[in-house]
């Protein structure tokens, strides 16, 4: 019993930085969305009114369903790409080292950085497409442009993830396939995605809840324009709260942010069966 208790002291500095820093700040969210502040004065308590209000909030529902679009069309144009990239470049012995580097270049450049080059890239005046489409400007296309850039930011990340849980795979596989002549299509579908599973479940939490939480490229890209169609759910908690002083109201749409992807990140694992991939890789 003895041998047992020092084992719980280590777990103390990551309950206390948990604690600190998103226990507490959460509970302090939840306590002012039942109240009425401008970020200046003493919050003022004022039962249910902001959650009401959000249940009405016609801008508030449009925000939501355009953060699921962007979430859903996100993953599904990041997953296809980074996955078929990372299993590539794992077989890429050779190059293995120079492709890595490639990959992480992106990773290096900061958010603000990344959207104002690409602002810059799809200015409809001086940027690469003069004359084309209206990229940023068009409330049909912008929506799809915010996702372009970040798929283009974060698809080297999820590559990466997928070139090493590639690379881990046992040849012994591949090679027991070769000599029943399987193809390399058979192999990947066959042997590749299985093995890749639990990757893919953490690289679309990852990329679902990214998505959920993308605030600062949109904010540089399009300010929730043209008028509000790229106002996502957390551009519409910042403008409510910094721009319309409202910050009890914007701590009802953090909440709900929070909900939204913590359920979102428990419906991925448990669809994916990920408690019973872990529990089979302990026994293993």
């Amino acid at each position: 019993m003895s041998s047992q208790r020092p084992s719980a002291w280590y777990a103390v500095p990551a309950f206390t930085f948990f604690a600190l820093f998103a226990a507490l700040p959460m509970l302090l969210v939840i306590y002012l969305s039942f109240t009425a502040w401008d970020g200046l004065g003493t919050p003022t308590l004022n039962g249910g009114e902001n959650w009401s209000r959000l249940l009405d909030d016609t801008e508030a529902r449009a925000s939501v369903w355009r953060t699921l679009v962007l979430m859903v069309v996100s993953w599904l144009v990041q997953t296809p790409i980074a996955l078929l990239i990372g299993v590539w470049a794992a077989g890429k012995q050779r190059s293995r080292a120079v492709l890595s580097s490639i990959f992480f270049l992106p990773l290096l450049l900061s958010t603000t950085a990344i959207a104002l080059l690409w602002q810059a890239l799809l200015d409809p005046n001086f940027g690469a497409f003069v004359g084309g489409p209206l990229f940023l400007g068009d409330p049909d296309v912008a929506l799809y442009t915010v996702v372009l850039v970040i798929s283009w930011q974060f698809i080297p990340f999820h590559t990466l993830l997928y070139q090493g849980a590639a690379r881990a795979v046992p040849p012994s596989l591949y090679e027991a396939a070769t000599l029943d002549g399987a193809s390399r299509v058979s192999k990947f579908l066959h042997i590749t995605l299985p093995q890749l599973r639990y990757t893919i479940v953490t690289s679309s939490v990852l990329m679902l809840v990214g998505s959920l939480t993308t605030f600062d490229t949109v904010l540089i890209l399009t300010q929730g324009g043209p008028g509000t169609a790229t106002r996502i759910l957390p551009l519409h908690m910042y403008i409510t709260g910094f721009s319309g002083f409202e910050m009890g109201y914007a701590s009802a749409i953090a909440v709900v942010l929070v909900v939204l992807g913590t359920a979102l990140s428990l419906a991925v694992m448990r669809w994916s069966g990920f408690r019973q991939m872990s529990s089979q890789q302990e026994g293993s």
